[in-house]
């Protein structure tokens, strides 16, 4: 009897809420995803179509082999990046592990970089903390000896109101592999300045968890600083109450600080142009505040129409006084997309951000595949001059990745592409280019030898490869012509695909390993011609998609006449890939598996392959 009348209560509940949602989405105050578009889980990059000029920059790659190209200590756990812009230098800092999530010993590491592009390695600012030998963890099983903490923090930096920079990190406490170390029970939060020389001041506890305190720990409270220009940026911090909302995971349950309580996780929020604020959680959970996070109007619960999982969610006002969230659109952590409002309320459209899932190289607890935990500049903490949105995330717990969205976001180019890269501005060669650029197979401009400019790809990862991308206006019969050198032709390989809307190919080219440039003709390849390395190759491809036929035309040859090798409605995208598409992971693929491994041959470096693209101009044919 107690058992029915507890489910009953359950669906009384569950009414109660609908009602509700009904009730606060009817009165408008609660943020909400009115358009049309869904990601597809079958695609890495979900069919969706690319935000305009998206450059994925990876700016860690793991390596336990090859430590010294990596962050210098080989371990193969990094997650949770956080971002912020100031002194004209773009900071980021993530937590590491040597292996798996919340396995000890844990730090936290540090980057920096002029231009988002080129990042500094790695080096430490929160160290490995030992916790004492002796303590005990309340409701956990077991007592620490020879054990060291481990790094959880929601929260990354602080600009203070006279323009200083504070990191923040958390020291929790796992005593095992399923233990949480954000469950109130840890040591507490750490806090140290940013010197505009890249210098750190003194590691200070800022905030402690109960049973900890300057007798037990091993760096003194704040207030101890001689500096008091930072006790009184440490104050204000924690005078802030949205500030506080980010802590509510890692500080005792009824912390005082804390506004809300529950356990909502990884809390951003934006600020609409009306003072209110959208406070945004794990699940798409959703809040408004009226008075700057002191309270806020309703329970968080999900925003409507949309679609997110337990990764985080990020939102943000844009440089064009509109807004954008950033989040996995799925039940899995792929694609990373980007949806925009107008009024920060109504979001009305779904965009890559990063369509590729690179194969997960080492095994280790809790690593989730896809590009995860996206993470923006809060407001407060920098305005990149570019005015480009701009987000870290890491791929698969393991590698640590920027991207940079180009603001105002859009899916559309009115122009054909005309890209001569010699003949464009310095730096604005990919504008309009999507790229993915990996530490071990880069996508960037290169002057040769001759003083010209290329876009160059470059490839010695045997995991992954470079990835570039341009939108055109939709088409149904059109003409494209570009220029390849390849520096080989004994090894790697170069794809050009013509992709509709979706991403979805129709016709592909490659430059192939045994030196023949080859088409795609259902499921075999057909060889057009021979190549030579350090030759230019100037291919021109006229396509209908009515009749689903194009020809190819290298250099000064005849035309050859091919047929699809699949049908699609038109075409919007030409990419160019040195390496063959991914189909894995799937929603089938088991996740988290306990007994997963490595992959053989995670340190090999294959020898390097490079393919220069001289140009791509394309024009609507009649």
């Amino acid at each position: 009897m107690n058992t029915n009348l507890n489910i009953k209560r359950g669906f009384l509940a569950v009414a109660i809420a609908m009602a509700s949602c009904t009730t606060i989405v009817s009165q408008n105050d609660t943020i909400k995803y009115v358009g049309k578009t869904l990601s597809n889980i079958d695609y890495h990059h979900g069919q969706l179509s690319p935000a305009v000029g998206v450059h994925a920059t990876q700016i860690m790659r793991a390596s336990r082999e090859h430590p010294e190209k990596a962050d210098g200590l080989g371990w193969t756990y990094n997650h949770q990046p956080m971002l912020a812009y100031w002194n004209n230098t773009y900071y980021l800092h993530y937590l590491t592990d040597p292996s798996g999530e919340h396995i000890p010993p844990g730090q936290t590491l540090y980057m920096t970089s002029k231009d988002g592009v080129i990042w500094t390695k790695p080096k430490t600012i929160f160290p490995i903390y030992r916790i004492p030998d002796g303590t005990k963890k309340e409701g956990v099983e077991g007592v620490a000896k020879d054990l060291d903490a481990v790094m959880h923090q929601r929260m990354g930096f602080y600009v203070s109101s006279d323009n200083r920079l504070l990191s923040l990190g958390y020291y929790g406490i796992a005593m095992d592999k399923k233990d949480d170390p954000n469950d109130g029970k840890g040591i507490g939060r750490v806090v140290r300045e940013i010197y505009k020389d890249g210098s750190f001041g003194p590691i200070y506890f800022i905030r402690y968890n109960k049973n900890w305190n300057e007798k037990n720990t091993s760096f003194p409270f704040y207030k101890k600083s001689k500096d008091k220009k930072f006790i009184k940026a440490c104050d204000e911090l924690l005078s802030k109450p949205l500030q506080m909302q980010q802590w509510v995971e890692e500080a005792d349950r009824d912390d005082e600080l804390i506004p809300l309580k529950k356990q909502f996780k990884a809390f951003s929020y934006y600020h609409l142009s009306n003072g209110n604020v959208i406070g945004l959680w794990k699940h798409a959970l959703t809040s408004m505040s009226t008075d700057n996070g002191k309270t806020w109007k309703y329970e968080p619960l999900r925003a409507p129409g949309f679609v997110n999982s337990n990764a985080k969610i990020w939102g943000q006002k844009t440089s064009d006084n509109r807004y954008a969230t950033v989040y996995n659109p799925s039940e899995y952590r792929w694609p990373l997309a980007i949806s925009t409002s107008d009024d920060g309320m109504n979001y009305k459209d779904l965009l890559l951000v990063h369509g590729e899932i690179s194969p997960m190289r080492y095994g280790g607890n809790y690593k989730s595949a896809g590009p995860q935990y996206v993470r923006g500049i809060q407001e407060g903490n920098g305005t990149p001059p570019d005015g480009k949105l701009w987000v870290s995330y890491s791929v698969n717990k393991e590698d640590i990745w920027v991207a940079s969205v180009p603001v105002p976001v859009t899916s559309e180019v009115k122009e054909n592409a005309n890209d001569v890269f010699d003949n464009l501005a310095d730096g604005q060669e990919l504008k309009l280019w999507n790229t993915y650029d990996l530490a071990w197979a880069s996508a960037k401009i290169e002057k040769k030898a001759d003083g010209k400019k290329w876009l160059t790809l470059r490839d010695h990862d045997a995991f992954d490869y470079a990835r570039v991308e341009r939108v055109i206006p939709f088409a149904q019969k059109m003409e494209a012509t570009f220029t390849v050198m390849p520096e080989q032709n004994d090894k790697g390989l170069l794809q050009i695909e013509f992709l509709n809307q979706q991403g979805l190919p129709a016709i592909r080219l490659v430059f192939d390993a045994d030196g023949v440039l080859k088409a795609k003709n259902g499921a075999r390849y057909g060889g057009i011609t021979k190549y030579e390395a350090g030759k230019e190759y100037t291919i021109t491809v006229k396509l209908d998609v009515t009749s689903r036929s194009y020809t190819v035309k290298v250099n000064d040859s005849k035309e050859s006449f091919k047929i699809f090798y699949a049908p699609v409605d038109g075409i919007s995208r030409i990419m160019f890939r040195t390496g063959e598409q991914r189909y894995t992971p799937n929603p089938d693929t088991e996740p988290d598996t306990p007994d997963y491994v490595d992959l053989p041959n995670t340190g090999v470096e294959i020898p390097e392959a490079v393919f220069n693209i001289k140009s791509l101009v394309t024009k609507k044919l009649n």
